[in-house]
């Protein structure tokens, strides 16, 4: 578990020589490059294997196909080409698979009567492979009785239809397709009931609107820049009453818009530009109180009602009605008036006084070295920047659940980037002093490159990139750096220690039988002089010079007792026990 420490190299085909590894966690280490080593396929005991945000690149080495107990494996935020190894298709303990943002191309493996595929991973609940080059359809990828929950294809250059198997995986629960190339209608889905988020923007869609009428838990849905059926808008959506996001910029709908969809209680915005939507926009007197903002734009729309009622974002410039308006709020191409969420320092005074490179602690105020990163949610339930309970919920999970102390985390730099992915900036404070020391930060950013640390379901599936720690420093304010030579070096000290424990074990065993057997025969000593059934009961007969261990005197002495007395002198009685006493202060010390 080497997170976050400032590696810098290469992996040596070495690391395949420690067999008994079972954790493998190399993440944040920006300075970490080269291949990915093939001999990482020996360590045949390993379940998860971590390098996210390093800087790998060339192939993804085939003989990880060979890692049959792997249940975690995350590459993603690499530099990683080529494609992907049918072989994975055989980690069939795979729970989590994560290739994101990286340079992969070709297609997506599926089995044939000789190869393996990714179509075998019945049993994964992950396949995140957005922001790559991939290709090709999915066909025969997806099967009824896998039990994925997550599937993330978006920002890659997939084409042909949508697989209709995707229908019958009832566990999804979020669906991002969007930014591919995909074309045809989109297959019956109405049994995907689980899903959280569907996302299938900007591709080459036609035929009809997909009807979402039955899931019920829909919070997010974009169907923009699409080449559907025109239509009008589906009336089924003023029934999904947990939604709050609906886009469909693009998506050649026509008619006007019902005024039901404002009352819609957790939407907060309503994205609708691009269309040939026509006639009066009605804002109703019971418009939903989450609803910030409200878009349009170009469309045909003459006149409007009710507006009064609203006092949030309204955008419809480059419709009819403002063409003698052009000065009015709602005519002018404007932004949205949000202000994002940022975790309030209002108790503390100026940072100023703190050392550079130094933050304030929200927990106390005082100045200490923050251990920085991003988190980015692929698919969060919300869209408001702005909501200061589910973000004060999300710094309460990471202070609890990461081990720090209460209230030592800042959250800044909230917004939704360019993948529609909500971006935090993160701050966490050491509970303790001004830095955290080298195990606190592998610690942390294990626990957040593992997944172990999980937000509030809300904000759904997430990555955490770690910014280097600077202070890891000694006099002088060098940066510490953690060559693959400290990776090997460290892992084999670990396995030194293990073996040590094991031999320590097996002496501990050995000498409770040795009692066991001494205390057994405590009562005749000499039992084992003679031979069975042939002792006579006299003397016993020396055969040779017998070796004593501690512990039989011991026992055969009763501790020593004064009671076995071996004679007297001019110095006092000769017992066994003064005799070992006397032998032992002969020897050295250091002996």
């Amino acid at each position: 578990r080497l997170s976050s420490v400032n590696m810098q190299g290469t992996l040596s085909d070495s690391i395949g020589q420690l067999g008994q590894l079972m954790f493998l966690d190399l993440s944040f280490n920006s300075g970490l490059s080269g291949t990915i080593p093939a001999s990482i396929g020996n360590l045949a005991q390993l379940t998860t294997l971590i390098l996210a945000g390093c800087s790998f690149s060339g192939d993804i080495p085939k003989e990880i196909g060979n890692l049959l107990q792997m249940t975690f494996l995350a590459l993603n935020s690499n530099k990683l080409t080529g494609t992907i190894p049918p072989q994975l298709g055989l980690l069939s303990k795979l729970f989590w698979l994560d290739l994101a943002d990286n340079a992969i191309t070709g297609t997506v493996p599926i089995s044939t009567g000789t190869t393996p595929g990714l179509d075998l991973l019945t049993n994964t609940k992950h396949f995140h492979f957005n922001k790559n080059q991939l290709s090709g359809t999915l066909t025969g990828l997806f099967k009824p009785n896998m039990t994925l929950i997550h599937i993330l294809f978006d920002s890659n250059q997939f084409t042909g239809p949508i697989p209709r198997e995707l229908g019958s995986i009832t566990s999804l629960q979020v669906l991002r397709l969007d930014r591919n190339q995909f074309a045809g209608a989109v297959p019956n889905i109405t049994n995907l009931v689980n899903l959280n988020e569907l996302n299938l923007a900007t591709n080459k869609l036609t035929g009809s609107v997909p009807n979402l009428s039955s899931m019920n838990v829909l919070n997010v849905v974009d169907l923009s820049n699409n080449s559907f059926t025109a239509s009008a808008i589906p009336a089924w959506f003023t029934n999904l009453t947990n939604i709050s996001s609906i886009s469909m910029s693009s998506a050649r709908l026509t008619g006007e818009v019902p005024q039901e969809l404002f009352n819609l209680p957790q939407l907060h915005e309503v994205v609708m530009s691009k269309n040939q939507l026509s006639g009066v926009l009605t804002m109703p007197g019971s418009i939903g109180t989450q609803l910030q903002t409200v878009d349009f734009q170009e469309n045909v729309i003459v006149d409007v009602a009710g507006i009064s009622n609203y006092k949030k974002t309204l955008l419809l410039a480059m419709n009819p009605v403002c063409s003698d308006k052009p000065t009015v709020a709602f005519c002018t191409v404007q932004k949205p008036n949000v202000i994002a969420y940022s975790t309030s320092m209002a108790k503390c005074n100026s940072a100023s006084g703190c050392q550079s490179g130094q933050g304030q602690n929200p927990a106390n105020c005082g100045c200490a070295y923050s251990y920085n990163g991003k988190m980015v949610f692929r698919a969060p339930s919300f869209k408001d920047v702005s909501d200061t309970v589910r973000f004060q919920q999300l710094e309460e999970t990471l202070w609890r659940l990461l081990g720090l102390r209460e209230g030592a985390v800042f959250l800044s730099r909230v917004h939704f980037n360019e993948d529609n992915y909500l971006q935090v900036q993160v701050s966490l404070f050491p509970s303790t002093g001004t830095l955290f020391n080298v195990s606190e930060v592998s610690r942390i950013g294990f626990l957040l490159s593992n997944q172990t640390y999980k937000p509030p379901p809300v904000f759904g599936p997430y990555f955490f990139i770690a910014d280097q720690y600077v202070p890891f420093i000694v006099a002088g304010g060098k940066k510490s750096k953690f060559s693959t030579g400290a990776v090997a070096g460290i892992a084999v000290a670990g396995g030194v220690l293990v073996i040590a424990l094991i031999l320590v074990g097996l002496f501990a065993l050995r000498q409770k039988r040795r009692n066991k057997e001494l205390k057994e025969r405590s009562t005749d000593p000499f039992a084992s002089w003679g031979a069975a059934q042939k002792d006579s009961g006299g003397a016993p007969q020396l055969k040779g010079a017998r070796f004593f261990s501690f512990e039989e005197l011991k026992s055969c002495t009763d501790n020593f007792a004064d009671s076995h007395e071996i004679g007297a002198g001019g110095y006092g009685k000769v017992t066994i026990k003064n005799r070992i006493n006397s032998f032992i202060h002969l020897i050295p010390e250091n002996s």
